[in-house]
């Protein structure tokens, strides 16, 4: 009964408990896996009794499966589960097998099921377990376990139960029209789906911070834009290059978006000029702030994301931020503020952007870092440094000068 197709049931996280706007969520995120789907040929993506279903034919374009070359359609299904996985809204995905709704047809199904994880793992224990989405199946779901445990027991002599830590739990899903045979339940990133929850301005660099801080907003749900700042020619095209890279590994998760690109030297060589040293990190944060609202206001945004973190540097005290957070009106989302560095190391490492973040090439941060920063800057102070200063003609000329970016979702 070898089936000509890869069938994957995927499982809700956060979206199964949105009560009546559920089916708003639920297509949503279909509409995003069909979305990162598109690049295989043979795929379909459906919602069907409360779970979403990705059918891939083995081999595409309807060849026969005697002459494929096995490494490439194992090498097929992973790259699948991969793209699923990374669709936020997916609590998990399981590779099955179907059958029809008859104790003798799911028990055929268990028993190939298992003949081929004998053969591939050489698995030698197994549990059953059994749950029926139709509660009109005559079986109740112990006995299924107990009948399907019985007909995998008959089929592969080899094979013995173990109800603690059994090598194999197999499940066995009963629905009305078809049934579901699966051992994995491979684990997504959950969150909600794309565009579901508004759309924020990122402040992207190229350190490890700011593409997670970025990535768990999106988790969220946040469509995404970007403005990058950079301090041309103290730094390099290179560097620029990389958090180009970097937005590019992000939007394989939060899918394409636009990167405002904006030079900050002339404003930063101003601060040095007219404004004490020990101030010109905290002025610098507040400029950027304020061209990331103009930014955000001219294109659609809710909310500014930044990747501080709490205590990390002098521009990331309780009084800095403070004093960050008055320079705009708009919402300031800060996802990394009360996380342990290495947790974000972590994430970052998990997400695929830590080797990029990692590479050490010169961020606008670090020109003209002062000797000894204000780590407790006072509000009144620096509204006195930056009447020193043409604000409103710096912030007007930077954004004039800006160059956009269309990030595109970065590619194996």
């Amino acid at each position: 009964m070898a089936q000509d197709e890869y069938i994957f049931i995927v499982r809700c996280g956060e979206v199964a408990l949105k009560g009546m706007n559920k089916p708003y969520f639920e297509r949503m995120l279909l509409e995003r896996i069909k979305k990162l789907l598109k690049k295989f040929d043979g795929v379909r993506a459906y919602r069907h009794e409360g779970l979403i279903y990705v059918r891939a034919e083995k081999v595409p374009g309807g060849e026969g499966q005697a002459s494929a070359d096995p490494a490439a359609m194992k090498a097929r299904k992973e790259a699948i589960i991969r793209e699923i996985g990374k669709v936020f809204g997916v609590a998990s995905i399981s590779p099955a097998m179907e059958c029809e709704s008859t104790m003798e047809d799911i028990g055929r199904t268990a028993v190939e099921y298992m003949m081929e994880a004998i053969e591939e793992r050489g698995v030698k224990t197994f549990k059953v377990e059994a749950k029926r989405a139709d509660k009109n199946f005559p079986v109740k779901s112990p006995d299924i376990a107990r009948q399907i445990g019985a007909a995998v027991l008959k089929g592969c002599k080899v094979l013995r139960v173990d109800v603690h830590d059994p090598d194999v739990r197999l499940f066995v899903d009963v629905r009305h029209d078809k049934s579901y045979v699966y051992q994995d339940k491979i684990p997504g990133f959950g969150g909600l789906p794309l565009g579901t929850n508004g759309k924020g301005m990122t402040l992207l660099s190229g350190g490890i911070d700011s593409p997670v801080s970025t990535w768990m907003m999106a988790k969220r749900g946040m469509l995404i834009e970007a403005v990058h700042f950079h301090s041309y020619p103290y730094t390099s095209q290179r560097a620029r290059e990389k958090v180009e890279e970097l937005a590019s590994l992000v939007a394989t998760y939060c899918g394409r978006f636009r990167m405002h690109v904006i030079n900050l030297l002339p404003i930063q060589e101003q601060i040095v000029t007219n404004c004490p040293e020990e101030e010109t990190t905290i002025l610098v944060r507040r400029f950027m702030m304020r061209i990331a609202e103009e930014l955000a206001k001219a294109n659609g945004c809710n909310m500014l994301i930044t990747g501080e973190n709490l205590g990390q540097v002098a521009s990331q005290t309780a009084e800095a931020l403070v004093v960050t957070d008055a320079s705009v009106q708009m919402p300031v989302m800060r996802p990394l503020i009360g996380m342990d560095k290495v947790d974000i190391m972590d994430l970052a490492q998990e997400i695929g952007t830590y080797e990029k973040s990692i590479e050490p090439y010169e961020d606008c941060c670090t020109v003209f870092l002062p000797k000894h920063p204000s780590t407790k800057p006072r509000l009144e102070r620096i509204l006195e440094s930056e009447a020193k200063l043409d604000c409103e003609q710096l912030i007007k000329d930077a954004i004039a000068s800006e160059e956009i970016v269309n990030i595109l979702p970065h590619r194996d």
